[in-house]
């Protein structure tokens, strides 16, 4: 029977065609939808991930980076009396109006003021050492080099921030930011920006790096609560960097949209897939009807169905991959935010699998006319 199932899909394939192109462009717009989710609310968290801190200590109750308030800096003498704490360094956040020396209008930026030193965490994957270096110069900037558009501006141009005129010195990558345009300057430039004066000589957060980084958990536990060094809050990057990820998914209603729009695409994908299915089985009903009268079971029948349903499913899945693999490569060359782990690949690999063998259950009910009787007519 599983033999029978392989070769009427290879001889009937022009039936099957449709459904196997259902599942296929089902599955890639589940790949490609979960791609963007990551890659655009993993932006939210790219101030934790693009660097290489172990710890953030911020204000209490703080539910996304972006969110971030003044602290004392008081916390980061707490933070350097730990035992455990190898080094620590300030990162000041400032919300910033851009104005481009071109006519692209205010442009709501993100100043990410952080040290310059060769070794220090903020941005350490996204900045290499030279660049960083060149921060030290006054009023310099860096930005992102797929915001250079939006800005308006090229390297070596100057704009102003805040009514302070500053100078692009140089562009990176895997700096953009969700909601705003991530512009990163040194301590003293950011602080320069700042026209809160209530945030004079006061910092957004502060990075530690731990001896041991398994032990982060136990160290930020350790550090929480001391409230003789001002109102504060220590998180592992890990913890922080999910906690700002799932606030932009589900506390600003984003990621209800996109799980609706999941569901529209797996309901249309799965009516598709099981109404081509079923015409198959019924345009195949007097060859079922035949092998029934020959003595083969409903129950045989169903499993050819079935068979079928698979193979369908794995067939239209492995193009899909194949697609998804292609505009991955296409969209993260156009710098779209994109990022696939391969748990939510299988996850969606296996959402579009379930919904062929759905489709497959739907059209194991047109057996009810393979009755050998059909035959005399």
């Amino acid at each position: 029977m599983v033999a029978l199932a392989r070769k009427t899909l290879i001889y009937e394939w022009r039936r099957f065609l449709p459904a196997i192109l259902a599942v296929g462009f089902a599955g890639l717009l589940q790949l490609l939808q979960a791609a963007l989710v990551l890659g655009i609310f993993g932006s939210a968290s790219v101030y934790i991930t693009g660097s290489s801190a172990d710890l953030w200590a911020g204000y209490p109750g703080t539910q996304s980076v972006n969110l971030g308030r003044p602290i004392d800096n008081g916390v980061e003498m707490r933070l350097r009396m730990d035992p455990d704490v190898m080094a620590v360094e300030p990162f000041h956040w400032v919300d910033a109006d851009w104005r481009g020396p071109n006519d692209t209008g205010g442009v709501s930026v993100f100043v990410s003021g952080i040290s310059t030193r060769p070794d220090a965490m903020m941005f350490a994957h996204a900045l290499p050492a030279p660049l960083r270096a060149m921060l030290d110069e006054p009023d310099a900037v860096i930005v992102d080099k797929a915001d250079l558009e939006s800005l308006g501006v090229g390297i070596g141009d100057t704009a102003v921030i805040n009514g302070h005129r500053v100078r692009v010195v140089g562009v990176s990558s895997g700096l953009r930011a969700l909601g705003g345009v991530n512009v990163v300057a040194s301590l003293a430039t950011a602080a320069s920006l700042d026209t809160d004066p209530t945030n004079f000589n006061r910092m957004t957060y502060f990075v530690a790096r731990v001896r041991d980084a398994s032990q982060s958990d136990a160290v930020a536990q350790r550090l929480r609560g001391d409230g003789s060094f001002g109102s504060y809050d220590v998180w592992t990057a890990r913890d922080f960097a999910r906690r700002s990820q799932l606030y932009w998914m589900f506390d600003t209603g984003a990621g209800a949209g996109v799980l609706f729009l999941a569901g529209i695409v797996f309901l249309v994908g799965a009516v598709i897939t099981s109404q081509t299915l079923v015409a198959a089985v019924i345009g195949s009903v007097r060859e079922y009807a035949t092998l029934n009268a020959l003595g083969v079971g409903v129950g045989a029948l169903r499993k050819v169905v079935m068979e079928q349903a698979f193979w369908v499913g794995a067939i239209g899945l492995a193009g899909s991959m194949v697609l998804g693999i292609l505009f991955l490569a296409i969209a993260r060359s156009r710098s779209v935010p994109v990022a696939l782990d391969p748990i939510v690949a299988a996850a969606c690999l296996l959402l579009g699998m379930g919904l062929a063998i759905v489709s497959g259950l739907a059209a194991m009910r047109s057996l009810r006319r393979a009755d050998p009787a059909t035959l005399l007519r």
